[in-house]
């Protein structure tokens, strides 16, 4: 059996568009905008609540996740977090694109690629948490209802990530 290349991608003025009409529709039906860590906080206070309970009374925080007799999984960004990720896995599937993957450069190692993501991923995981909104949140959401803050989160995102790569750029070029 003949294994059929990948599709193409989507034109990015095309997506752009959509992920417009995405956030309008978003904004129109639910009153709040798209974003991640919203939904994950909420998925890891329900974990929380069903391993300690107690902690989540007691912290403010959790609690006002938890919403008393409310579960902290019954809001609307939880459900587009599902979505998002069945989504994408749908996506790959009809595209061709679903496979399991390392990227990385030639003057790298598989596990130095591995730790460098982690680190990444707990870095962002933890400025989302203190800029009080995801990339999505902050830059989408924030940036459709011309919030300053949104702006000023942005252009440090792609101010660092800029002065970053100068320093890790030949990892990834031959």
């Amino acid at each position: 059996m003949e294994k059929r290349p990948p599709r193409p991608y989507l034109n990015p003025y095309s997506a752009g568009v959509l992920l417009g009409i995405v956030l309008f529709l978003s904004f129109y039906i639910t009153g709040g905008g798209l974003g991640a860590s919203a939904a994950i906080s909420r998925v890891q206070t329900a974990i929380l609540d069903w391993i300690a309970s107690g902690h989540v009374d007691r912290v403010a925080y959790f609690a006002e996740l938890a919403g008393g007799d409310k579960n902290p999984l019954m809001h609307y960004s939880v459900y587009m977090l599902a979505g998002t990720f069945l989504g994408g896995l749908l996506s790959g599937l009809v595209n061709r694109r679903l496979r399991f993957e390392l990227r990385k450069g030639p003057r790298i190692s598989s596990g130095a690629r591995l730790v460098f993501a982690l680190l990444g991923g707990a870095v962002m995981g933890y400025g989302a948490r203190l800029a009080r909104g995801c990339t999505s949140g902050q830059a989408l959401s924030g940036g459709a209802v011309l919030a300053v803050g949104s702006f000023a989160f942005m252009a440090a995102v792609f101010g660092s990530a800029y002065l970053l790569a100068w320093f890790v750029r030949r990892l990834w070029n031959e």
